[in-house]
């Protein structure tokens, strides 16, 4: 099966309906992207396919075979990092870390679709991710931030 993962052609052998998210982690070696809780809940598994936000836990590799899928190790254009993940530093988001990938890649799909949203709309986007730590106002702040960063405001 074709893939097209961080803008490379694969090839994968594996059963179309396989979970992305292991084909990402055990065939393709990208463990950036997490398994939390297997069931689209939590958000630590979130991809971008096609430039929108997908659970990769619960979509089968058949249904994205082709398409372009972006994991968090495919946001930086080296040596640079993306803004939102340069965000995330500056604001001293993470904690465990263990949710961040999927955090910060539905932080990039909100700024794509909103580039200077406000706190209700950072809210309402990333209410879908949860994050065991609570660092929810350094995420809203991050945001924010990569925001201004995005648009050419000063930081």
């Amino acid at each position: 099966m074709k893939l097209v993962v961080n803008g490379k052609s694969l090839e994968v052998e594996v059963p179309a309906e396989t979970p992305l998210l292991w084909v990402l982690r055990e065939e393709v070696g990208l463990t950036g992207t997490k398994f939390g809780c297997g069931r689209a809940l939590c958000g630590a598994c979130t991809v971008h396919v096609d430039g929108v936000p997908r659970r990769s836990c619960v979509t089968a590799v058949g249904d994205v075979a082709g398409k372009p899928i972006t994991t968090i190790e495919g946001l930086a254009a080296a040596p640079a990092l993306h803004p939102v993940q340069a965000a995330w530093i500056e604001e001293n988001v993470p904690q465990c870390g263990y949710c961040q990938s999927g955090q910060i890649m539905t932080a990039v799909a909100l700024l794509r679709a909103r580039p200077a949203p406000t706190d209700t709309e950072i809210d309402d986007a990333m209410s879908a991710n949860l994050c065991r730590c609570g660092t929810y106002p350094r995420i809203r702040l991050a945001i924010h931030r990569a925001a201004r960063s995005l648009r050419g405001d000063p930081v």
